[in-house]
């Protein structure tokens, strides 16, 4: 997969409370369109009025979650992104509420893959879970201390990276 191939112009919103993030993601989105939102009002009222390839959603300072909802109303994929929510319980919350990618603020760089991995999967008409847990796998079990955190959920795990989006 040619990741710029995948998302030059794709209509992207961001969402985060930090105005140095924001500015980071599109810096390295810069080859797709881009909208940002600093708070939850400002955002809610653009995914409500407007067609977004995906959402970028930081999870703390904008109501993450609530946003979460907004897009899965409009069948619009979200990728969470998040510095301090990074804990297991998080992931699976994210996941369980119709998230379709989880990325940790720290893998910042890697932006454009993220968001290519959540394209080009549903594209593909297969779940970006899977992409996530093979691009991101590892870094989770090093930050959640092993492996046990996927093996306990691990039914919950194999359906979610086999089901496609919209969950």
């Amino acid at each position: 997969m040619e990741t710029d191939k995948v998302i030059k112009g794709k209509r992207v919103l961001v969402v985060d409370d930090e105005k140095d993030i924001l500015e980071t993601l599109v810096d390295l989105l810069d080859i797709c369109k881009i909208d940002t939102a600093s708070s939850f009002e400002e955002a809610k009222k653009m995914i409500e009025e407007n067609d977004y390839h995906i959402v970028i959603l930081d999870i703390m300072g904008v109501n993450g979650y609530e946003l979460l909802k907004i897009a899965n109303s409009r069948k619009t994929p979200a990728l969470m992104l998040t510095a301090h929510a990074l804990s297991s319980e998080s992931l699976k919350r994210s996941a369980e509420e119709g998230a379709a990618y989880y990325a940790p603020k720290d893998e910042l760089t890697n932006i454009k893959d993220f968001v290519a991995d959540v394209l080009a999967s549903i594209e593909k008409g297969k779940s970006p879970w899977q992409k996530m847990f093979d691009r991101l796998g590892s870094y989770y079990d090093t930050r959640f201390h092993g492996t046990d955190w996927r093996e306990k959920e691990k039914e919950f795990w194999e359906e979610k990276m086999n089901r496609h989006f919209p969950y």
